[in-house]
This record gives structure tokens, sequence and C-alpha cells, in this order.
């Protein structure tokens, strides 16, 4: 019984420890802290500008969050990351003054793919620019009965365009759909090297 008490207060005060992590940083620009948080009862990511005297802005809810998510500083705003076992997405965002909103700037993704690594590698999009470069694997199962191997596609840049996303409307659907869109681009570019 002992055992079961000790682990069960473990996991609340890893549940609650993860509960308070906040990013205090001054995003807005106007030399007051703002405050960032994921609101893991409701799903969501919580800023508190104090340009708007800290009212909650809320994303949409994230429908998967798992143990390694969180919100972290970058240089001019804040990042959300949302990791799995094999595979992850980050996206970051920045106040823009003139629209007074938090935006989605950029998101980046990865994934290991199963045991032999297929479709393993990493992507990145600048949705300012419309500039995404991916670096993706794929195995070889060789049909000349030689063993197989990972093979690495060349860097694929591109152009890659989404609408315009403020914090109000994010969710997982947003990096949803960029991974459908890459996905797409990886599957062209395995399928132009394997024609080679």
């Amino acid at each position: 019984m002992k055992i079961y008490t000790t682990l069960l207060l473990i996991l609340l005060s890893i549940a609650q420890a993860r509960a308070q992590q906040k990013l205090v940083k001054d995003i807005d620009f106007d030399g007051k802290n703002d405050t960032i948080y994921l609101d893991t009862d409701e799903s969501v990511i919580v800023c508190q500008l104090s340009s708007q005297q800290y009212k909650p802005i809320t994303s949409q809810p994230i429908e998967i969050l798992n143990q390694q998510s969180g919100v972290s500083a970058t240089k001019n705003g804040f990042e959300f990351q949302n990791h799995w076992m094999r595979a992850g997405y980050k996206n970051q965002f920045r106040y823009d003054k003139k629209t007074k909103q938090v935006q989605l700037i950029g998101m980046s993704r990865y994934e290991f793919g199963p045991a032999n690594n297929d479709g393993s590698g990493e992507s990145s999009v600048n949705l300012l620019t419309g500039d995404y470069i991916g670096n993706w694997n794929f195995y070889d199962n060789l049909a000349n009965n030689q063993q197989g191997k990972l093979v690495k596609i060349p860097t694929i840049k591109t152009k890659l365009w989404f609408n315009k996303t403020y914090l109000t409307g994010f969710s997982d659907k947003t990096y949803f759909n960029f991974s459908k869109r890459c996905s797409k681009l990886y599957y062209k570019h395995k399928a132009l090297m394997q024609s080679k």
C-alpha cells in the first residue's frame, strides 16, 4: 500500500509542477512582463499580455497534449512544443504590433519513423516568407536481394504558403495540416529518387 501511495504522490506532484510551468517574458514589447502557459485542464495555450490588461487570450483546444508538451522562450516570442515517442512539433509565435495579436510565424516537425527509420527526418516552414526546408529519409529495400539501407532525399527547398494564423485560431489541426502538406512533398521527392 505504501508503494501505491508514494507513486500517487509522485504523479500528483509531477502533474502539479507541469500545470504550474509558466513562461514570464515581455512579448508585446511594452517593458512589462507577460505570462504564457499551457492550461492542461482546458488543453489550451494561454497568453496574458500586459498591454491587454492581462486578459487571457487562448488557443483553440489542442486535443492531443502529452507529458512533453510545453512553452519556452524564443528570441522574439515563444514556442509551443508537442512531442510524442517518435515524432513532434514546434510552433513559434510572435506578437504583431500592427494587429495587436499573437501570430503563428513558424512551424517545424520531426519523425523517427518505424524501426527501420523509413520516413524519418525533419522540416520547417517560415510562415512569414513561405520558405520550406525538408530533410527526409526513406528505407530502400533494394530489389536485387541486397540488404536494405536508409537513403537521404536531397534537401527539399520550396515555397509553402499558409493562411495567417493567430493564437486564437490555433489548434493541433494547424500543425496536422502542415504535416499533411509536408508528407505530400516527401512522397513526391521520394518517387522522383526511386524513378532514377
